[in-house]
């Protein structure tokens, strides 16, 4: 059988010109006076430009490609503090909702240290830069946005975003800064107000007379929690781990403070409710605190679990909590919905920024430093030496 075979293919224009004529003499009008021309108006062009080589020259030419810069801490790698960089970043956008603030300080959390660990990765939509705090001035608002306008003084609370020089929030997690409070101090309550009034307050149900256990009570969460359980009439009991810390919680109002390293806290909180126990417990410590924890509640107490430093698993005799009625309860606050921690911000300014105003609830802030010392930061707060708040100035 015989194969079809195929024609080649000539590709022309749609007209058939025909055959080539040939040479042909191509005439023009050039004078070097052209040229000379030419290179003139080229100079003078390049002339007005910044050299290449310059910082001017490379912003000028990255201009009309690049969007809006800020400075942000990036996390480069999961590790050690030394993986966080300061780093020039694109802004935030901002959405309907949402207010653009012009950060002026952020404080430091636990969970800044875990997520540049790689052990606390931010909710999905949210920053990835650390920072769950901030206060600053509002730079912008997104449409459907009425309280704030450019200008405003405010703090917030963010899911990330705070270690940087701008940030966008849902206004609904805005709060105005408390009277007598400056711009950089106001960074530091978004965070333990909320935190604390949720899971104390909220769910827990403290109330004036009862017996209140904070572990951990020269943190941030704990400062901040002595001076608002005193300012609504609880008996406040903490722990900590050296006496320095002891005092600094003494002078905030605790009125029984308990040195875990060298007493057992059961036994203490039992000697001082006449065997009862306390009524709230908020503990940050978890496993290796949990069954202690029910062993010094009260009949009906609360224990609210906000952290797990010593790990997440554990057991425990179910038997306890059964026989006292007890209620065991943990959350977190990044990863509730906006509408869920709008409901807490409007709560906090409700309860907590009179207490604030009126002088029963200071910031405590035990050290500043500037954005690019971030690492010095996470440093300083994983050698627990401080006391109260670590903020950072931008």
């Amino acid at each position: 059988m015989r194969t079809k075979q195929c024609s080649p293919v000539r590709l022309s224009s749609t007209r058939d010109f025909g055959p080539s004529p040939g040479p042909r003499r191509v005439t023009s009008n050039y004078s070097p006076a052209d040229d000379r021309s030419f290179r003139r108006a080229l100079n003078t062009f390049a002339s007005s430009l910044p050299p290449l080589g310059t910082a001017a020259g490379r912003r000028e030419r990255g201009s009309a490609r690049r969007k809006p810069a800020m400075r942000a801490v990036v996390i480069t790698t999961p590790g050690d503090p030394e993986v966080l960089r300061l780093q020039e970043v694109e802004d935030p956008e901002l959405e309907d909702g949402h207010v653009l603030v012009k950060v002026a300080a952020t404080a430091l959390n636990r969970a800044d240290t875990l997520q540049r660990r790689g052990m606390y990765p931010p909710p999905k939509g949210a920053s990835e830069y650390p920072g769950l705090e901030c206060s600053g001035t509002v730079e912008a608002v997104g449409k459907s946005v009425s309280r704030w306008k450019v200008g405003d003084q405010v703090c917030a609370l963010l899911t990330g975003g705070g270690y940087a020089e701008k940030v966008a929030v849902p206004a609904g997690q805005v709060l105005p800064v408390p009277a007598g409070i400056s711009l950089k101090d106001a960074a530091s309550f978004p965070e333990v107000a909320c935190t604390v009034w949720s899971t104390v307050f909220m769910m827990s149900c403290l109330s004036a007379g009862e017996t209140f256990l904070i572990h951990g009570g020269s943190s941030g969460i704990g400062t901040f929690a002595i001076q608002i359980a005193k300012y609504y009439g609880a008996r406040v009991f903490v722990t900590a781990g050296s006496e320095e810390k002891l005092a600094a919680c003494k002078d905030l109002g605790a009125d029984i403070c308990i040195n875990y390293k060298t007493e057992d806290f059961v036994a203490r909180v039992k000697e001082e409710t006449a065997g009862k126990g306390v009524d709230v417990i908020l503990d940050c410590v978890g496993a290796s605190y949990f069954q202690r924890n029910l062993d010094s509640l009260n009949i009906d107490g609360r224990l609210f679990i906000i952290g797990t430093q010593s790990g997440a698993v554990t057991q425990v005799d179910l038997r306890s909590i059964l026989a006292r009625r007890l209620t065991v309860q943990a959350a977190g606050l990044r990863t509730r919905s906006t509408e869920n921690k709008t409901a807490i911000v409007s709560e906090v300014e409700k309860k907590v920024w009179p207490a604030i105003e009126q002088g029963k609830v200071k910031p405590m802030v035990y050290k500043y430093l500037p954005l690019a010392e971030a690492a010095e930061g996470h440093r300083l707060m994983e050698s627990s030496k401080h006391v109260g708040k670590i903020v950072l100035v931008t």
